[in-house]
């Protein structure tokens, strides 16, 4: 960094008041600070690294303090650095800004495969941490163990499960499956044994059934991992905890289990089923029905969550979490991005695979293409109908894909769209489809106002709560 860009750095940071993910102050006044060793490992452990600025100090609104000693804070910071495993090499700026002395360490990220970088005084499991916002937080155990998963080439798709019992399998699945292989992998077609072809594609592994293989053909795999299924829940607010009007917490909920072709039929229904349809009447008369959500994109985002999640001891009692809100979709599954992907790069470039030999299964039984088309399927199906493209995003080693639905909007429905509604007596239930919004916004801020003003009348006055009840422009 050049001091012209230390300058402006600082002014910025003095004018908003506030660290960031890749920025953190220290005051060192009156001596170097004595722990960097959370910060040098966070800012190591991300991709854009991160600038540690000594002499401003937060804790005075940011005034600038200048530091004791540049050369000598120089060599103290650089002996810590020494004591990250690997070390750290932090590139020094000094200037001047109003008199006092300022001093920046720039510290790199490091490739994936030399994370995570952590302080060799308490070791990999202790010393190791991430950014979060403008805070270093400890890594936790499952978090260091998925950069051991990269960097050691662990395939937890196809560790062993020793009690699984072969007869319990889905004998025509796995017939259609070697069948699939002899046909498509002509080296396997002759001379090689259906005993052979399951070691050799990794749906066994020394006679014993693995994870992959038993998620695959299993009638009923939660007999062995009883929380690797689907919990899919429908709620009838913006946020969990929101209650309906009479009360439910939910609309609908349910724990999809069976094996992963079957789950994922399965969880495309729930969704199906809970999501609400917009009727449009063009010029001429005719209806077109638009889904919340592009059926083909929900398929896609869950076969993701099923196929690339982390199936490893760490996650194997998380399930995969579909929660469907008034105003989105949440599809959550354990384990962040595998290998050097990136979110910006999604879609964009061909990732490693995280359950190789589980998506070539799935592959062969025609439920994955597995060419890398999911997300971008997603993002076009949602473009293609006039929705925001789906959001992906990765916290403490959770995926999750926010979908929108532009359903719910407030305050976009006039009341002269209710009247024109409402020139036909109408069920509740119509409106509340109309609208889009909750049973008790729709009656209460939007239809009752309307009747009360004398514009809407009801065709039952004198049962105002009866469930025949209709609305009708006055």
């Amino acid at each position: 960094m050049q001091e012209a860009a230390l300058k402006v750095l600082v002014q910025e940071i003095q004018y908003q008041k506030t660290e960031k993910q890749t920025l953190e102050l220290k005051s060192a006044e009156h001596g170097c600070p004595t722990r960097l060793f959370d910060t040098l490992s966070a800012f190591s452990n991300q991709d854009d690294g991160g600038i540690i600025i000594f002499g401003v100090d937060e804790k005075d609104g940011y005034r600038l303090k200048g530091v004791y000693d540049p050369q000598d804070l120089q060599k103290k910071v650089t002996e810590q650095c020494k004591q990250m495993e690997p070390a750290v090499r932090a590139l020094f700026t000094v200037c001047e800004i109003e008199g006092k002395i300022i001093v920046s360490a720039e510290i790199p990220g490091v490739d994936i495969t030399d994370r995570p970088v952590f302080y060799k005084g308490v070791g990999r499991i202790k010393g190791s941490y991430v950014r979060v916002g403008e805070s270093d937080e400890l890594m936790s155990e499952y978090e260091v163990y998925s950069y051991e998963v990269f960097r050691k080439r662990i395939h937890d798709d196809i560790r062993t499960v020793s009690s699984a019992k072969m007869q319990l399998l889905d004998s025509e699945r796995l017939n259609r499956y070697l069948e699939a292989v002899k046909r498509e992998r002509k080296n396997l077609s002759e001379n090689v044994s259906d005993h052979e072809i399951l070691e050799l594609m990794g749906v066994t592994v020394g006679g014993e059934m693995t994870l992959a293989g038993l998620m695959t053909f299993s009638r009923y795999p939660q007999t062995y991992f009883p929380q690797l299924c689907i919990t899919a829940i429908c709620l009838p607010g913006t946020e969990m905890g929101i209650t309906g009007d009479d009360g439910e917490r939910f609309i609908d909920n349910k724990r999809i289990t069976g094996a992963i072709p079957d789950m994922l039929e399965e969880a495309v229904e729930f969704v199906r089923k809970n999501s609400r349809t917009k009727t449009i009447v063009d010029d001429n008369g005719h209806r077109n029905d638009k889904p919340e959500y592009p059926v083909k994109a929900v398929r896609e985002a869950i076969l993701n969550a099923l196929v690339h999640r982390d199936y490893s001891i760490y996650t194997e009692n998380i399930p995969i979490r579909i929660e469907m809100y008034r105003d989105r979709m949440e599809i959550l599954n354990s384990g962040g991005l595998y290998g050097k992907m990136t979110i910006n790069a999604l879609g964009k470039v061909h990732p490693e695979t995280r359950n190789a030999a589980l998506a070539n299964m799935l592959e062969l039984l025609k439920v994955t293409e597995n060419r890398y088309s999911g997300i971008p399927t997603m993002r076009a199906e949602f473009v293609g109908a006039g929705l925001p493209v789906p959001d992906f995003s990765v916290m403490h080693g959770e995926f999750k894909v926010v979908m929108k639905n532009n359903f719910f909007k407030e305050n976009t429905v006039s009341a002269d769209a209710i009247l024109s509604f409402c020139s036909v007596p109408r069920t509740r239930a119509e409106l509340i489809a109309f609208t889009g919004k909750s049973r008790t916004h729709t009656m209460l801020n939007l239809v009752a106002p309307l009747v009360e003003a004398g514009k809407i009348r009801l065709t039952l006055p004198d049962k105002p709560k009866s469930s025949k009840q209709k609305y009708v422009k006055a």
